[in-house]
């Protein structure tokens, strides 16, 4: 068992930790996230970071490689950004979609004459190119749940999902 792990800073990449909070920038933007459990600590060690425990239980352990991937994720963001991209599907009613402020729009779905809404996380961007839906930003978190929500907003009730296929499917993810 391992009591600690170490995460290579990667070039163009500045950390500062704050008792528990943690803000990481780089090229593409900031990042901070408050990181918190009994027993970790986070410290910054030159061009690493390292994350480590005195308490060597199943939680703690496990806690630490929670860290590392947020930490990993976070840095990833910063540098390289994520893009997620959604493909509309449609067999009879052509779906519209359009953004307005934080939320997209969604309308003409199975020939609904009401709009549904799906909200945008924290600072993602949502590109609408023809009948495809491109969401990026620095958080994966929020790149996620954005997909997620457009994606649960077309989601189908009361019909066959077999034979009711329309809908915001997505088809690529990466950084």
């Amino acid at each position: 068992m391992e009591n600690m792990r170490t995460i290579e800073i990667p070039e163009g990449v500045n950390i500062t930790i704050d008792n528990i909070k943690v803000v990481i920038s780089g090229p593409i933007g900031q990042i901070q996230r408050d990181m918190w459990y009994p027993g970790i600590t986070i410290k910054k060690d030159g061009s690493k970071l390292v994350i480590e425990t005195g308490i060597p239980r199943r939680k703690q352990l496990a806690m630490l490689g929670t860290f590392e991937s947020h930490l990993k994720n976070m840095m990833t963001g910063v540098t390289k950004g994520y893009e997620y991209t959604m493909k509309v599907v449609y067999s009879h009613f052509p779906i519209q979609l359009k953004t307005e402020e934080n939320k997209v729009m969604i309308n003409n779905f199975l020939g609904e004459k009401k709009s549904r809404k799906a909200s945008i996380k924290g600072s993602s961007k949502v590109t609408i190119k023809g009948d495809h839906v491109i969401i990026t930003g620095i958080n994966k978190e929020d790149v996620g749940q954005t997909a997620a929500n457009i994606r649960q907003a077309t989601k189908i009730k009361r019909f066959d999902p077999r034979v009711f296929q329309d809908g915001v499917y997505l088809v690529e993810q990466g950084t």
